[in-house]
């Protein structure tokens, strides 16, 4: 008799469920989707490693060994963002922890689910020299793992469109995680993928909440209170850097010389993947 497939979530507060509170609990996408992946097998066993305020480095170190022992077939890896909102961000950091994971899986013959997502600052409605700065580097992520998961076959899913980033209904109050409504919408698309590929054989999540989407009020009294501590803890170490990094913006916006920014940007991509590339070559330095 064959073992039931096992789908292992690793990342941060996005796949912890925050957003989608059931009960005393959080549920979340990838619970959501757990439960649409069963099979003559029976249901999917569903393990969430996934912890708020995680990075890549957190996800490569702590969650990564637990997750290698239940052995999954399916492994999910969304992380990112808290990178990008600390001063000790390196692209080629995150590159090297991303491909980590995601060879270790693919070496277990686990499926791998992967995703991009958008920057924190557009979220946050930040002013614009603070905002582009976030912006950049979530997309050096985003780039670096499309790239990626294209090498290792990844199912991936675009979160990043401005489709999903503007409509408000989808997001909780916080404006950073996806609500229910967001949640089911992430777990709905990821298993129209994997039922396309012949690995979901149960009944896709329903796309209908249960609890009402927030209101624009509430979402204003979260950033009033809440929101505002959230961020605080979040961007402690990054702030003064922020600071700096938009004065840069605003000069290089007056001296019309904002693309040389973007190239710096791409370039740094294009050498963290060149250097992945180098380190599998048996002649590599």
């Amino acid at each position: 008799m064959k073992r039931r497939p096992c789908f292992v979530a690793l990342g941060d507060s996005l796949t912890a469920g925050i957003g989608d509170p059931v009960g005393e609990g959080r549920r979340g996408w990838a619970a959501l989707l757990a439960a649409g992946l069963a099979g003559p097998e029976g249901e999917a066993r569903f393990h969430n490693l996934a912890a708020s305020g995680a990075q890549t480095g957190d996800v490569l170190n702590r969650q990564l060994p637990e997750a290698l022992e239940l052995r999954p077939d399916l492994l999910s890896v969304i992380v990112g963002v808290n990178d990008t909102l600390r001063c000790t961000f390196d692209i080629r950091a995150v590159a090297a922890s991303l491909d980590t994971v995601y060879a270790a899986g693919a070496r277990q013959g686990a499926r791998l689910l992967t995703a991009c997502l958008p920057d924190p600052g557009a979220m946050l409605g930040l002013p614009g020299a603070l905002a582009r700065p976030l912006a950049r580097r979530q997309r050096a992520v985003n780039a670096v793992v499309h790239a990626l998961s294209e090498r290792y076959g990844a199912v991936h899913l675009h979160l990043a469109e401005e489709e999903w980033v503007a409509d408000r209904t989808l997001w909780s109050a916080d404006r950073l995680h996806p609500g229910e409504r967001g949640h089911r919408l992430v777990a709905l698309r990821f298993h129209e993928l994997l039922a396309e590929r012949g690995i979901a054989a149960g009944s896709p999540p329903s796309r209908e909440p249960q609890l009402p989407s927030p209101t624009r009020s509430e979402g204003l009294l979260w950033l009033a209170t809440a929101g505002t501590g959230w961020v605080a803890r979040r961007c402690t170490d990054l702030l003064p850097q922020l600071l700096t990094l938009a004065a840069d913006e605003v000069r290089h916006q007056v001296r019309g010389s904002s693309a040389r920014l973007d190239l710096s940007a791409t370039h740094a991509v294009m050498a963290a993947l060149a250097a992945l590339t180098a380190a599998e070559r048996p002649d590599a330095a």
